[in-house]
């Protein structure tokens, strides 16, 4: 199959670049050119911007096409304007920021929590723009921002056929490393982690950028998965504080990990989400609708994180 990427050089569009090539597809990756990844030879690579794209690019005319970064409506109806009757279907991106799981953790939304785990039917934020107010300026695209509005915009027409993977919090390296607070602590070997208490006992799932990625390939390369939604990440969600006991063990750090409550800690470390509101998704039906599992044993990620904290 011929497969464009729009986007797919940071974090988990580069893994499955290459396992896509690997598999012997025609991989094509297009982006504005803010990041560079190493991808395998024979994997093409082009810049610029859909609104203006290159000749080679509407020349590719994908079987399926990857939108790794569709963050606002806007950018869902040019991706839609530009790839109807061109490719074959797409997989779209999104995040379970959707929830209104989320807007209620944010305190966007009130409301007592949502069942746990959540399947991919439980309902949707009622707010819209859930970054507005971090955008640094009014053209920023965090001020448009809204998974929902992308959703809404693919799955409400049909010439264009789409999978629609709404990410866990994604593992990897760079801005990505989630638990680096925590984490250098015990590197550096404190003998005691104090942690928010609330936050401690939170669920929230996670997915290494490797394993993610096999969404995204399992997607690309099963026609059945259009028109279906699919949660990703981990079976089972533990707790935060599982989670670092997790990587305490993983580091042979023998310190205490110790809740409190918020108004112990430092007023930097404090974190005003209301946790009783889990984002822990259900994610049997990619695992068994598409065979989605982590390619690699939960201690080989964990050392993989802790090894990134080293040298980082």
């Amino acid at each position: 199959m011929r497969v464009l990427f729009l986007g797919g050089t940071s974090l988990t569009g580069p893994y499955a670049v290459r396992r896509l090539h690997a598999l012997g597809h025609d991989v094509c990756v297009f982006h504005r050119g803010a990041h560079e990844a190493d991808l395998p030879d024979g994997v093409g690579h082009l810049h610029g911007t859909l609104e203006q794209p290159p000749r080679e690019l509407v020349e590719f005319a994908p079987d399926v096409v990857v939108h790794m970064w569709a963050m606002t409506e806007a950018d869902a109806r040019i991706f839609l304007d530009r790839f109807r009757g061109v490719a074959g279907r797409a997989v779209v991106i999104s995040s379970g920021d959707v929830y209104r799981a989320y807007g209620r953790l944010q305190r966007q939304e009130t409301g007592p929590p949502d069942p746990a785990p959540l399947a991919e039917s439980a309902p949707l934020r009622e707010s819209r723009y859930p970054y507005r107010e971090k955008a640094p300026d009014a053209d920023h695209w965090m001020a448009r921002y809204d998974k929902i509005l992308v959703e809404q915009a693919v799955l409400d027409q049909t010439d264009l056929p789409a999978a629609i993977l709404r990410f866990p919090a994604v593992l990897g390296g760079g801005e990505y490393r989630r638990f680096q607070r925590w984490l250098q602590p015990m590197l550096r070997g404190a003998s005691e982690l104090r942690i928010q208490a609330d936050w401690a006992e939170w669920r929230w799932t996670h997915g290494s950028a490797e394993d993610v990625a096999e969404a995204v390939v399992l997607a690309v390369t099963n026609p059945a998965a259009s028109g279906r939604i699919y949660n990703v990440g981990e079976a089972e969600t533990p707790t935060m504080r599982h989670r670092l006991t997790e990587f305490a063990r993983a580091a042979n750090w023998t310190g205490r990990i110790l809740p409190v409550p918020a108004d112990q800690l430092p007023e930097s470390e404090r974190m005003a989400h209301d946790f009783a509101h889990h984002l822990a998704y259900d994610t049997r039906r990619i695992r068994a609708e598409l065979g989605y599992r982590e390619l690699a044993p939960r201690n080989q990620s964990l050392q993989k994180m802790l090894a990134i904290e080293r040298t980082g």
